[in-house]
């Protein structure tokens, strides 16, 4: 009986264990010599990248290190390659890859499989979101198109990659940043808990002029946290609304837009109000929606 293939648990649920050999005894020096679905040494000068590798940065000092462990250790873990024309390009393995190349490796392990382009996007996100290759920008956009491809609900999606739907609707809310703001995640010079602080701002230029400050300043979350607490106090930019003139309502509106990522107002009279939670397209309701279980 074969195997069947299946969004899920790592590459385990996706490549079947008997491709996997312990001894490495054949070599390839062309694509047409190829066997599918067993461990083979091929030539690293046949090996591209895959441009639509969801990790976009790497880390070259991770990339020292792992040549430095492949030295000592050799590739552990065969890359996963698909065959085009004569040459093959990376499903699932490219830190390796690059890793070897940079200690001048000949040729690698590799599993050769015969995948749909489909197949390769879902391997190649699931791989890099469960070893935590990407960054928090490059996940949730790993997130949006496994979403939008597989036709899921962030509910099954939670269920396939083993983690909460609450990181996901998370780390999805840092798409709702400015392009600026989220390039600065990418390089690494503010964190993710910067970024999702900055969700309480819905002007981008603003958040950009926060982001910049905390680059220069070197402000922690909690720093920013106060600093745009006291940005929405402010005698320019407070709300007329009685409600948010009671300490504990700004609280509350404060928390409600990090946690929905947009504007939220509270009006409150004898103990009685609404809670108002703005949204900007279709998509920002569906999101929001998602988040509360609908």
């Amino acid at each position: 009986m074969s195997k069947k293939f299946g969004l899920g648990k790592g590459l385990n649920a996706l490549i079947p264990e008997d491709t996997i050999l312990s001894t490495l005894d054949t070599k390839v020096e062309k694509a047409s010599d190829i066997k599918e679905n067993v461990s083979i040494l091929i030539d690293i000068n046949l090996i591209k990248s895959n441009e639509d590798q969801p990790r976009k940065s790497f880390d070259d000092e991770k990339i020292l290190e792992l040549a430095e462990s492949i030295k000592s250790n050799g590739i552990i873990q065969p890359l996963v390659l698909k065959k085009v024309d004569d040459e093959y390009i990376i499903v699932a393995g490219e830190r390796r890859w690059r890793a070897a190349k940079s200690i001048g490796l000949k040729e690698v392990p590799a599993i050769v499989m015969n995948l749909t382009e489909k197949q390769i996007l879902e391997i190649s996100l699931i791989e890099n979101i469960q070893r935590e290759d990407l960054n928090s920008i490059e996940e949730a956009l790993a997130y949006k198109r496994l979403i939008n491809d597989f036709n899921l609900t962030q509910e099954e999606l939670s269920k396939r990659i083993g983690k909460s739907r609450v990181t996901i609707t998370n780390t999805l809310r840092l798409l709702n940043l400015s392009e600026d703001v989220q390039q600065y995640i990418i390089e690494g010079v503010i964190s993710e808990g910067h970024g999702r602080a900055l969700l309480g701002i819905t002007d981008s230029k603003v958040q950009c002029e926060l982001a910049q400050n905390v680059i220069d300043d070197k402000l922690s979350v909690r720093e920013l946290e106060l600093l745009i607490r006291k940005l929405k106090t402010s005698p320019t930019r407070a709300k007329s609304k009685a409600a948010n003139e009671n300490p504990y309502y700004k609280d509350v509106t404060y928390k409600l837009e990090n946690y929905f990522g947009t504007k939220v107002n509270i009006t409150n009279k004898n103990n009685k109000g609404k809670i108002e939670i703005e949204y900007y397209s279709e998509e920002d309701l569906q999101r929001i929606l998602e988040i509360i279980n609908l």
